[in-house]
């Protein structure tokens, strides 16, 4: 039997009896918390071996998918948490005769403060993310003269006709990314009226056909959720063009600060 000389660690969170009873995390692992006497602060760990799991692409992603899954459950219970990326290991420290709990422990007490400030101003937030697209086609199709255009093709040669479609397709470009623009500053000012925090982010899903307009994640209170929805669906009613993703609610992975991370990635062997 392998013996487990290393905790992988979760998460950081307020420290709740039972907050993880029943939780899993990768391949059915038990996860438990590691109280820190002294403290408000417990961490989120399954006990493993120094070993960070490596696999194939599908591996991988439902291993951080089951992550991802304990992570939110003991949310859900503790109201806040400090979420680690995949694979942060900590080890028995041969060296010094410390263990990985041990270690783990010296830590959270050394930088307690800023851990639990952290948790308190993440307390009762969550994590929503919006992207918001422009429909080249629906844009153009509010476009006067594309009709005049679409009857222009008639008779005309399929050479012409290829180089007037190439060029159709360059005006519907141009009127989509004029409506962006003019959506981006409204939309993002609107989301800052009922967010607390907002962060731009790279285009997660986007259609060939699709302009860009904007890709946040936005931290909210949970009971302005319905706020953020209110914001989105008239932004939709009012334009047609718009196409909106609106995904969450999520433990506030984008506005964790990552210096908690730092430690444990630096302790891994």
């Amino acid at each position: 039997m392998t013996e487990h000389t290393a905790l992988y660690v979760y998460a950081l969170v307020p420290d709740r009896q039972g907050a993880a009873d029943g939780v899993t995390g990768l391949d059915g692992r038990p996860l438990r918390l590691v109280g820190v006497p002294g403290t408000t602060v417990a961490a989120l760990v399954h006990d493993a071996t120094p070993t960070p799991f490596q696999g194939d692409d599908e591996q991988v992603r439902r291993w951080v998918a089951e992550q991802s899954r304990a992570v939110t459950a003991v949310w859900e219970r503790t109201g806040s948490i400090l979420p680690m990326t995949f694979n942060v290991l900590v080890a028995d420290d041969a060296e010094s005769g410390r263990s990985a709990e041990r270690r783990l422990t010296d830590w959270i007490t050394e930088q307690e403060a800023e851990i639990t400030g952290q948790l308190e101003e993440l307390a009762g937030r969550c994590e929503l993310r919006v992207e918001i697209t422009v429909d080249r086609t629906a844009a153009a199709a509010g476009d006067p003269e594309e009709g005049a255009r679409e009857a222009g093709l008639d008779g005309r040669s399929p050479g012409m006709r290829r180089l007037l479609a190439k060029q159709r397709e360059q005006q519907a470009r141009n009127e989509a990314g004029r409506l962006a623009d003019s959506l981006h500053a409204e939309i993002r000012q609107r989301l800052l009226s009922v967010a607390e925090d907002f962060r731009d982010r790279g285009p997660a899903h986007r259609a060939a056909d699709e302009t860009g307009v904007l890709s946040a994640a936005l931290l909210v209170r949970h009971e302005d959720i319905d706020a953020v929805g209110t914001v989105l669906s008239e932004v939709r009613a009012r334009q047609p063009a718009a196409r909106i993703r609106f995904l969450g609610p999520w433990p506030p992975y984008t506005f964790t600060d990552a210096r908690h991370r730092a430690y444990a990635q630096e302790a891994a062997p």
